[in-house]
């Protein structure tokens, strides 16, 4: 039986993903009654109150690249360690304990805020209706509200022919909880999601092959970026293995047989473990009742306006379900918070075209902007600056040189068109590449913009005066 509720709310968000938390936040914020319905569940099938996005990934990878560093690095430094030892279940309680701080920290302010928080599984019903299942009990209700956000984000793309079991073949998030160390590793897919869980257990100690479907390695890159990062990753152990389309896994006597095509044939591999980390696609499954008639395209994403209003009256969808940007929690959060302010009647329209992206590797690697082939594409004139970091004295010191700093900018107006960077901290970095394009800065601009000496902010600053032909310390920068 259905009990249809008397609480009554402005607003109702279902799903408490970056976006949708920051869009209860913000409603909030702005006086407006709020509840978030959240269904998300641990790795141990306990509730968690938020999703925690990708920090989980963050705080493995801080661990995994601190043991690897006392192992093969601190020695040049005149730092020695004997016998070391690496506790993985420590590593992950770690990780968890971070996770569960910053997921109470996220509660205190829904508490603060008076958000009501509700933990069970939902579905628009209507454009004013929202019905809940409660996970204990599986009574269904139904709540009322004038305005619902739709903020499910997106799940892990699977193979129909690989068989996840979560003992020996892992999705991505299933992943970041192996409770052992894999004396050999492959990864199915090597997009942002592969590489930065090979990063993880690489550095671990696993032998690990990327085996990648596409031709091309990281093909949204800027070409020179995605060359540079290839040959790093391969000096780094990484077996890349491109145009390899996966036929099967197969799982005997604890070892899991791997077959792929790739253009010289047919090929198998053993391994002990296997991540399938092949993408995300929308979380729209059951997200709306037949009835309700909100539209979805053939892929699983919401249909939205610029505006992220669905074709329901009163009812929006923001981060992952939709196309408007990338899959990218920092846009997420942005439509999150432009729908609450849109709701109360306040206009701050998202500039689709400066979205930062990172991914999260060793070197990090982060752009903005167009890329160099895509502007040739177009016919752009444009001027070229590359910078590398082994000319900059923060890098040197910190024995962080692998990596370049590359600025496209209009070969007439001068107007920075892109910046793209792999190096150390580039997640950093790429911070003020947003500032000067969101303001439509010319490379002039940041040429004449005094930075602190040394930082590794420095090669954004002479990768700007490399395109003046103005870097005096060093012959080694690159202009076309």
């Amino acid at each position: 039986m259905t009990t249809i509720t008397n609480d009554y709310y402005d607003v109702i968000v279902i799903g408490t993903g970056p976006a949708g938390f920051a869009c209860a936040v913000r409603s909030a914020q702005l006086g407006l009654k709020t509840a978030c319905i959240n269904n998300r569940h641990d790795a141990n099938n306990k509730d968690t109150h938020l999703n925690t996005g990708d920090i989980g990934t963050m705080a493995l990878l801080d661990s995994a690249k601190k043991y690897h560093s006392l192992i093969h690095e601190y020695a040049e430094h005149g730092i020695y360690a004997k016998d070391i030892k690496l506790d993985l279940t420590i590593m992950l309680q770690r990780k968890d304990k971070i996770l569960a701080e910053i997921g109470n920290k996220m509660i205190d302010l829904f508490n603060s805020h008076n958000i009501g928080h509700i933990h069970a599984s939902a579905r628009l019903l209507n454009p004013q209706q929202v019905e809940i299942i409660a996970d204990d009990t599986q009574i269904k209700s139904v709540l009322n509200a004038k305005t619902i956000v739709l903020a499910t984000g997106s799940e892990a793309i699977t193979l129909a022919n690989i068989a996840i079991d979560n003992e020996f073949i892992f999705d991505a998030k299933a992943a970041l909880n192996i409770n052992e160390v894999p004396c050999k590793l492959a990864i199915i897919g090597a997009g942002v999601m592969g590489l930065e869980l090979a990063n993880i257990w690489s550095r671990l100690g696993s032998k690990t092959v990327l085996l990648e479907a596409q031709d091309n390695f990281l093909s949204v890159l800027d070409q020179q970026i995605s060359g540079a990062a290839f040959s790093m990753y391969q000096d780094q152990g990484l077996d890349l293995r491109l145009g390899a389309r996966v036929i099967s896994a197969k799982k005997s006597n604890k070892t899991i047989t791997i077959e792929y095509q790739d253009q010289e044939g047919t090929h198998t591999l053993k391994v002990d473990k296997v991540i399938v980390a092949c993408g995300s696609r929308p979380n729209t499954a059951n997200l709306a009742a037949p009835e309700a008639n909100l539209l979805l395209d053939q892929d699983g994403y919401v249909y939205v306006d610029n505006n992220c209003r669905t074709n329901l009256p009163g009812v929006y969808a923001v981060g992952d379900l939709t196309l408007l940007g990338p899959m990218l929690a920092h846009k997420g959060i942005e439509e999150g918070i432009f729908v609450a302010d849109f709701i109360a009647g306040i206009n701050n329209p998202i500039n689709y075209d400066i979205l930062p992206s990172v991914i999260y590797t060793e070197p990090e690697i982060a752009w903005i902007g167009q890329t160099e082939q895509a502007l040739r594409a177009m016919g752009e004139p444009i001027k070229i600056a590359i910078y590398p970091l082994n000319s900059n004295i923060r890098a040197l010191a910190i024995d962080k040189r692998e990596g370049i700093v590359k600025i496209i900018a209009h070969a007439y107006t001068d107007q920075i068109l892109g910046i793209h960077i792999i190096g150390t901290q580039a997640s950093e970095l790429i911070a003020e590449a947003v500032l000067a394009m969101e303001f439509s800065a010319s490379s002039e601009d940041l040429a004449r913009t005094i930075h602190a000496r040394p930082t590794l902010s420095e090669a954004v600053h002479d990768a700007a005066l490399t395109l003046k032909d103005r870097v005096w310390h060093h012959p080694q920068s690159l202009t076309n």
